[in-house]
């Protein structure tokens, strides 16, 4: 099944609607760059402060198109073996002892090495999945931790959408994944890539868009509640904090309140419940000691 014709998105209105029926809310610059990938074929790479909803997006997609989603995890000193494929070292060399114990000591040795390097012993890693398993969503999360030569050969897998293994072949997608990229901007990603990516940049939702976040996401948490959170989750964002809450910090947040049956957010439980939603002691000591925990009809 084509992508496009899966849910027949014809607009970023169609894209905006299927992703808010899996719970994510798009703000429209984040609904016209899913369209434009998945229109133009292209990879997209999303870029922007931790907790923004990048790694979000791409498994929302899956879950809007009905879509395996397939997930490479960045980090450093990953090489190509660990994101394409390996082979079965202990299946191939007990396959080649039953071959020797049949043959009777006659073993046929070109015909022995063709049957090791066959699909049976063929272990796909996220990127080779990707092609074979293709129409899929392919996310390559935090590809900033990579390295510079990890990125180089990325960029002519997604040139192509096809990969060579010497004692395989050629293995080339059926049709393009929908390719989601992620970055921190711990570094910066090269130019080439980013050429051959549709760009967004996303930043955390304003205030309006994160109360309907956490409605969205939590049902049963009151409206009140949700703004309040919302509200003292933005005020921590402007302070110069080591790790600024994102989303996923808000929701753990107001679920932590909803388990003590909480309906209102006041400094002794904003207090007491920081570690949801702060991850550093200097950023809580920094939060205290402004005061931005009080709420304005406190």
């Amino acid at each position: 099944m084509a992508v496009d014709d899966s849910l027949d998105m014809k607009s970023p209105a169609d894209v905006a609607s299927a992703l808010n029926e899996t719970g994510y809310l798009p703000d429209e610059g984040i609904a016209t760059a899913a369209f434009l990938a998945m229109r133009m074929r292209r990879p997209l790479l999303c870029e922007g402060e931790p907790g923004t909803g990048k790694t979000a997006l791409a498994q929302a997609l899956a879950s809007a198109l009905g879509l395996q989603l397939i997930r490479l995890q960045c980090h450093e000193g990953i090489d190509a073996a660990q994101a394409l494929y390996d082979w079965d070292f202990p299946r191939q060399l007990l396959h080649l002892r039953t071959l020797e114990a049949a043959s009777g000591g006659d073993l046929d040795a070109e015909a022995a090495e063709s049957s090791l390097y066959s699909r049976r012993f063929l272990l796909a890693r996220p990127l080779l999945r990707a092609l074979q398993e293709s129409p899929c969503v392919l996310l390559v999360d935090e590809i900033d931790r990579a390295d510079d030569e990890f990125e180089a050969f990325l960029l002519e897998v997604l040139s192509e959408y096809a990969v060579t293994i010497p004692e395989f072949g050629e293995v080339r997608a059926s049709e393009p994944p929908i390719v989601v990229l992620t970055s921190n901007r711990t570094r910066e990603v090269h130019d080439a890539l980013k050429r051959r990516c549709l760009y967004h940049w996303l930043e955390h939702p304003d205030l309006a868009r994160e109360v309907a976040i956490l409605r969205r996401r939590l049902p049963g948490l009151d409206t009140r509640l949700a703004e309040q959170v919302a509200a003292a989750v933005q005020r921590m964002r402007q302070m110069e904090l080591l790790k600024p809450p994102g989303v996923a910090e808000a929701l753990d947040w107001a679920r932590a309140l909803q388990a003590l049956d909480q309906d209102e957010l006041d400094t002794e439980v904003a207090a007491t419940t920081l570690g949801a939603v702060l991850k550093y002691r200097e950023d809580a000591e920094r939060v205290r000691a402004a005061g931005v925990l009080a709420t304005p009809e406190n």
